[in-house]
């Protein structure tokens, strides 16, 4: 066997050691794990952190799946049959209220639209499929960030927040309580933060480690969206969100935080 191929080999094993029971591993449990050397292990998780594969705890000197996997699995959703199964859920949801509903991935520092179920309303709001939209300032993104990590939110706020409205949160003090206030409830809100008249509620479909997969979010006129108006279509988006986790076999039970 080519070394380069075996060097592939072992990288892809030590990816494979990390687990919902282990998701934090040392060293020489990592070593343990493969049976290699440590000093090869050593050598292989440089090159993985390097490329953000991996992330070491400055701390305690565990190792931990970097942001880079995350990543890699939002966009290995697109080829997933997801959107399929969300839409006839969508399309209720969209019915029994009359806005538009929309699903999306993340691909930070922005999220992507794949599907759009448009409002029947004369009067109505619809990003485009394939349409790429910031994610600290829009309830989609927002419904993703407050389900990640920090560190992993944190590197997505280091890549630029701007102002877009006179309503869009730039302090991180406010950007990191308005995560806090949507963890706690299962749901994010957004009142005219990227574009003026515009209002957005939005939900997760989490997985069973509780990360989001995919956010489904309805958008409407600021007028109609009002801010007691959007805490109760809250809760029909999650509701939703969650009926989409059950249909894709996740499982997925919402514990909100105390």
């Amino acid at each position: 066997m080519a070394e380069s191929t075996r060097a592939v080999e072992r990288a892809l094993d030590i990816l494979s050691c990390f687990s919902r029971d282990e998701p934090h591993l040392t060293l020489t449990q990592i070593a343990e794990h493969v049976e290699l050397h440590k000093s090869t292990v050593h050598r292989l998780l440089a090159t993985l952190e390097s490329k953000r594969f991996v992330q070491r705890d400055e701390g305690n000197g565990s190792y931990r799946l970097g942001i880079r996997m995350i990543e890699l699995g939002f966009s290995a959703l697109k080829t997933t049959n997801i959107s399929e199964q969300a839409t006839p859920y969508m399309h209720r949801l969209s019915a029994e209220h009359r806005e538009t509903v929309d699903l999306a991935i993340l691909e930070a520092p922005d999220v992507v639209y794949l599907q759009v179920i448009e409002s029947p309303q004369r009067v109505k709001i619809a990003a485009a499929p394939g349409e790429h939209l910031p994610a600290f300032c829009t309830a989609t993104g927002k419904a993703f960030l407050a389900f990640l990590p920090d560190e992993e939110v944190k590197r997505i706020f280091k890549q630029g927040v701007h102002k877009y409205t006179e309503h869009t949160k730039l302090a991180l003090s406010a950007l990191y309580e308005d995560l806090r206030a949507t963890r706690k409830r299962g749901f994010a809100i957004s009142e005219q933060e990227y574009e003026d008249g515009i209002n957005a509620v939005a939900a997760p479909i989490l997985d069973t480690n509780q990360r989001p997969l995919a956010v489904i979010a309805m958008v409407g006129p600021a007028f109609r969206l009002s801010s007691e108006r959007m805490t109760e279509l809250g809760e029909s988006v999650k509701t939703t969100a969650d009926a989409i986790a059950q249909e894709i076999g996740l499982g997925m039970q919402f514990s909100a935080e105390k």
